[in-house]
């Protein structure tokens, strides 16, 4: 196997890593938060944020350093219009993950008080929920548009 074919494959690998585990997060986020039970909330809420920090960040970190070896293995210019477009993205996405991150745990820590407490979910709890859910959005549809740029890198030159 050569570098460059490794580095293809690794690069893939947390790229799919990536946008699983969004797609993944954002379903199971979605499914709990439908029941307004706030054991169920805590629970997943927890699953997610450890899945967070396990998987989306590590191919977080891993993705910048594939691809930059990668395009220095291909021979791209770090220049190329689709891969300045793709860090521009990448940094975008970060822009709205990392507080989603912050967000997931706040709701984490609402729902497992309000579950201790025999209580409902406090107002604070749905206004992160919604905020949470907004920034899902531009971040699902730059990771996307990274793919894209990644397939149809010629067009960019």
């Amino acid at each position: 196997m050569t570098l460059y074919f490794f580095l293809k494959w690794l690069h893939v690998i947390g790229a799919t890593v990536l946008l699983g585990t969004g797609a993944g997060i954002a379903f199971f986020m979605l499914r709990a938060h439908a029941t307004r039970d706030p054991r169920i909330i805590a629970a997943v809420a927890s699953i997610v944020v450890l899945a967070d920090y396990v998987f989306t960040f590590s191919a977080a970190v891993v993705q910048p350093l594939t691809g930059a070896a990668l395009a220095q293995v291909a021979g791209y210019s770090l220049t190329s219009g689709w891969i300045i477009a793709s860090v521009g993205l990448y940094i975008f996405t970060g822009a709205f993950w990392v507080p989603v991150v912050f967000m997931q745990k706040k709701m984490r820590d609402l729902a497992h008080t309000a579950a201790e407490n025999g209580m409902p979910l406090p107002e604070e709890y749905f206004r992160l929920y919604r905020r949470w859910f907004a920034f899902g959005f531009p971040a699902f549809f730059a990771v996307l548009t990274i793919f894209w740029l990644m397939i149809a890198r010629t067009v960019f030159g």
